[in-house]
């Protein structure tokens, strides 16, 4: 055996979404692309601001030595200083580049604080629909994912939150802009969600913490505006990345914030720090923090999204398919017509339409689309989406 039996057995239950994207390569490598409509990766196509690749030529370009060190695990201070001001002006506390640890991503984020977090056997509230390497997440520091349910139209349902609370539980993960939904949680039902766990907290003498996983926080239609999950909840690390707001996620740059009035502050972020270091992460990409410093406040433009949304809704409604209007991120995640939802992908291959099942995400009976792919692609697979509807 060549591999450990845990990573085997991972590599059998593996996300759906790399599986889906895999086969669509072979079927693109053997029909063509133009033939294929490719909906399962959610890897933004959408070039990064002009600013940033001025930025990037500058940052490449600039003779000074020592620019591509090591420095300290947390990232380099300057850089956590810029980024600190501009949380603070985002989402007005009183963050300083102490509070901030730059991470390989949100998910370099959403390991260290895991890793700080976790004693062997504690448990993660995840809520279904899920970000599949979540699991994974947990699972890499002894956690133990526990999953609770979102309502219908996969908004939060705090009482089954609170049912899900137990003497092992440590932290509550929420992602909003949601991957796979495209939901965005409401701030009374986050300010219901951060009273129980306040209550929880103080009987039991000990914060559960809220790991908000927010990479998606610039991506909002019809004017929405993100609640702010500092003023929803004490215990809060903030957990995000560039990848999308700037198109760069090849690129590896986050960061993690903890709030200023979270519980063992300096002892959680100390312990952040050192995960950063112990897991191999060393520290975040030092050429991408000077060039994301130097463009803090750009962003892709939103109204590309907004148009490719607007044009899937429509061909998915004269379709006859039932969804629930994403709200942010790049995420349609319809029912399955007739509730199998690995034979209705398979049948939307038949139509070389690639998406992924929704069991993959732990909600079976749904499937999941990601339009961040031109408009054109969208046209082509409209007489295929309605084909596959006919037959269910």
């Amino acid at each position: 055996m060549s591999v450990s039996r845990k990573i085997r057995a991972a590599l059998e239950g593996a996300s759906w979404i790399r599986r889906m994207f895999e086969e669509g390569a072979e079927l693109k490598a053997r029909l063509g692309p133009e033939r294929v409509c490719d909906f399962t990766l959610g890897n933004p196509d959408l070039e990064p601001p002009p600013r940033f690749k001025e930025a990037l030529r500058e940052a490449a370009a600039d003779p000074r030595p020592g620019l591509h060190g090591y420095m300290p695990n947390a990232g380099l201070p300057a850089v956590r200083e810029v980024l600190a001001a501009s949380l603070r002006a985002r989402y007005g506390e009183p963050l300083t580049a102490g509070d901030l640890i730059l991470t390989c991503g949100a998910a370099g984020g959403l390991n260290i604080a895991l890793k700080a977090l976790l004693d062997p056997g504690d448990e993660v509230l995840i809520l279904a629909p899920y970000f599949p390497e979540y699991l994974f997440y947990v699972d890499n520091h002894g956690g133990v994912p526990r999953v609770v349910e979102t309502d219908a139209t996969f908004s939060l349902d705090p009482a089954a939150i609170a049912a899900a609370l137990g003497p092992r539980t440590r932290a509550l993960i929420l992602n909003s802009p949601h991957n796979p939904t495209g939901q965005v949680y409401e701030e009374a039902a986050l300010r219901e969600v951060g009273r129980l766990l306040t209550e929880f907290g103080t009987r039991r003498g000990e914060p559960v913490y809220l790991l908000a996983d927010e990479p998606y926080g610039r991506l909002v239609y019809d004017d929405l505006t993100l609640p702010n999950i500092f003023q929803v909840y004490p215990h809060t690390i903030l957990i995000t990345s560039y990848s999308k707001e700037l198109s760069i996620p090849g690129e590896r740059l986050g960061l993690a914030a903890v709030s200023p009035r979270a519980a063992d502050r300096e002892e959680l972020l100390a312990g952040m720090v050192l995960a950063n270091r112990i897991l191999g992460f060393v520290n975040a990409p030092a050429l991408m923090q000077r060039v994301v410093a130097a463009v803090v406040g750009e962003a892709v433009e939103v109204r590309p999204y907004a148009r490719r949304r607007e044009l899937l809704a429509r061909v998915l409604r004269e379709a006859g398919y039932n969804f629930v209007m994403p709200k942010g991120a790049f995420y349609f995640f319809p029912q399955a017509p007739g509730g199998d939802d690995l034979a209705f992908v398979a049948r939307l291959k038949a139509e070389n339409i690639l998406a992924v099942p929704g069991r993959g995400f732990g909600r079976a009976g749904y499937f999941r689309l990601a339009f961040c792919v031109p408009e054109e692609v969208i046209e082509r697979a409209a007489p295929g989406f309605a084909r596959a509807r006919q037959d269910f």
